[in-house]
């Protein structure tokens, strides 16, 4: 019988606390440092949107939303310009109670703040776009003054992705 010898030397060795916040998304989005076998090309350009409908648990930060921090800060730790990052989050079903202000917010969760508000303006300031799935607002009775500021609101979830991807942007499944 053969034996089998795995080695694992090349493997990253990072623990918990080797993931850190920054440099575009400073309080969210941790990443680690990774040694790639081939960097990034510096011409690399990202147009990527993502998509939830879980919302986050009541008064805390939606990890779907920490995903697209993440996204940023891992991209420029690996050299990636920031002005060469395109994001979009597309938000249906639940979740999109986590894309309104504190008044609408706290009246469905016993007075709770939005804990997603500083992350997605930190978000929108770099760029990133947040659309809410109409159909899902009229269904959760959820109207434009009841929104954070700057999110847009599109027909549909799968309007929004569609227009999305006519424009060039690809959709991470993660």
């Amino acid at each position: 019988m053969g034996c089998l010898a795995i080695s694992v030397s090349s493997l990253a060795h990072a623990g918990e606390k080797d993931f850190k916040t920054g440099p575009v998304i400073l309080k969210y989005g941790k990443a680690a440092m990774v040694e790639l076998d081939e960097p990034l090309p510096k011409r690399s350009r990202f147009k990527v949107s993502f998509d939830t409908a879980e919302a986050g648990q009541t008064g805390e930060v939606n990890r779907k939303f920490d995903s697209l921090a993440r996204f940023l800060n891992m991209h420029a730790q690996a050299g990636t310009l920031p002005n060469r990052i395109d994001l979009a989050m597309v938000v249906h079903g639940p979740a999109a109670t986590d894309l309104t202000n504190n008044d609408y917010y706290g009246a469905k969760y016993d007075g709770a703040e939005n804990a997603n508000a500083p992350l997605i303006r930190a978000l929108m300031e770099n760029g990133t776009e947040f659309y809410i799935c109409g159909q899902t607002a009229a269904y959760r009775d959820i109207n434009q003054e009841d929104l954070l500021p700057e999110v847009k609101m599109s027909l549909s979830a799968m309007t929004a992705h569609a227009q999305l991807q006519q424009d060039g942007y690809t959709l991470n499944p993660f």
